[in-house]
């Protein structure tokens, strides 16, 4: 734990149930706007720590939620070791990706007006040097606060979630990865029985693995709603009868969606009641189907209720969660061919608030932002049983809220 934590997160979706003590959204958005355009500087060096790199070794990129940092880390996959680089931009930093191809990292704003933001990549010290930024809203409202963002598959577009404003946007990308153009935004409908459900809040933004569809996790709406997805143009967009839907149980709200590689199946996590749903998809339709309902709650859990991340081994064995009521990992086999779970494993996080967690690209390493301890926690993924061991290797970060691999 920090010897001087900053203010805690507020209690909404995009960054999980918090205790009461937690300050409203609106004034933790307020004080970090007012930050943002001061030090949305990068920095240009990585630190002492950052000599040139081993070819085997890959870069880590963490947002910090609160802290207007994005922190570097040098990773050896071959030996497990992580080493802290510190700072290398300072900005708000809700959520990070970095491009499939391109040394480009992008940053989601956490401030008013949705922004994001890319920088280069010096792949020999970690440094950032920012490239571009755009808003997502045309007119800033006011609400702004982006819950995710991520490239998708061929790179030629930004899938973005902006929490506040109830909005799902695409933002296009150059062959060199740099920002161009907002090319679509929808605006999610409905709301949900919890104060915090007042209206849409879109979580989380994923393209079916048919290229057809856009699927939006929305917390606030206690739906999956389904937008028809254009693989030319990357543009999302509503039919003439309104995007389709699933619903989930009220006061649930949807975090997490993730295709099982057979791209038969989907999983659903949900924040509010961490439970945790096997769901079939038709791609000539657009339909979800519900087929199983776990919960990720432990047996004994008492007090609050939160699940936080979600991820799919890349043979579709194991899928991963992290639940944040009981600071914990979560492991579940996937049947062959259904792709139905069943609980194998459940392990400490070894921290406090497990807000994300990354499967490291080679399947081997699993990265957990521990967010009220202070510190980013490395797992091995065993390769036969998908189960998880606590390497006890950590990195110290402030308020960890998201890892992002960058393979040299």
């Amino acid at each position: 734990m920090n010897d001087s934590p900053p203010p805690p997160p507020p209690p909404h979706a995009d960054r999980g149930a918090r205790p009461p003590r937690r300050p409203s959204r609106r004034a933790l958005l307020t004080a970090v706007t007012a930050a943002s355009a001061a030090s949305a500087v990068p920095l240009l060096s990585a630190g002492p720590a950052a000599a040139a790199p081993g070819r085997s070794e890959d870069l880590l990129y963490i947002g910090t939620w609160g802290q207007n940092q994005v922190h570097a880390v040098r990773f050896d996959p071959l030996r497990g070791v992580m080493i802290p680089l510190g700072p290398v931009a300072e900005i708000s930093a809700g959520w990070v990706a970095v491009h499939p191809r391109r040394p480009v990292l992008y940053v989601a704003g956490a401030e008013q007006g949705g922004f994001v933001r890319a920088f280069g990549i010096d792949d020999a010290t970690g440094a950032l040097r920012q490239t571009g930024e755009i808003g997502t809203e045309p007119v800033p409202t006011g609400s702004g606060g982006l819950s995710y963002l991520a490239p998708t598959a061929d790179a030629g577009a930004l899938l973005v979630a902006d929490f506040a404003a109830g909005r799902a946007v695409t933002v296009s990308l150059t062959a060199d990865g740099a920002l161009g153009t907002v090319t679509s935004s929808v605006l999610d409908t409905g709301s949900g029985p919890s104060p915090r459900q007042a209206g849409p809040h879109p979580h989380h933004v994923v393209i079916d693995p048919s290229g057809a569809f856009a699927l939006v996790a929305d917390f606030g709406a206690d739906r999956v709603f389904v937008y028809d997805h254009d693989r030319a143009t990357h543009r999302i967009s509503a039919g003439p009868a309104g995007p389709g839907s699933f619903a989930t149980a009220p006061g649930s709200g949807p975090r997490r969606l993730a295709f099982h590689p057979n791209g038969r199946t989907a999983y659903l996590l949900s924040e509010l009641t961490a439970d945790l749903r096997v769901l079939d998809w038709d791609a000539r339709g657009g339909v979800l189907t519900e087929r199983q309902s776990l919960t990720t709650d432990a047996p004994e859990h008492t007090g609050a209720t939160s699940a936080a991340e979600l991820a799919v081994s890349r043979d579709g064995r194991y899928v991963y969660v992290s639940n944040r009521g009981d600071n914990a990992l979560v492991v579940f086999a996937a049947a062959p061919g259904t792709g139905l779970l069943t609980e194998v494993q459940r392990v400490p996080c070894g921290g406090v608030t497990p807000w994300s967690m990354t499967l490291h690209p080679d399947g081997r390493w699993l990265f957990v932002a521990n967010e009220a301890s202070g510190s980013v926690n490395l797992f091995r993924v065993h390769p036969g049983s998908g189960r998880l061991t606590d390497t006890g290797t950590s990195v110290a970060v402030p308020n960890p809220d998201c890892v992002a691999v960058r393979r040299r």
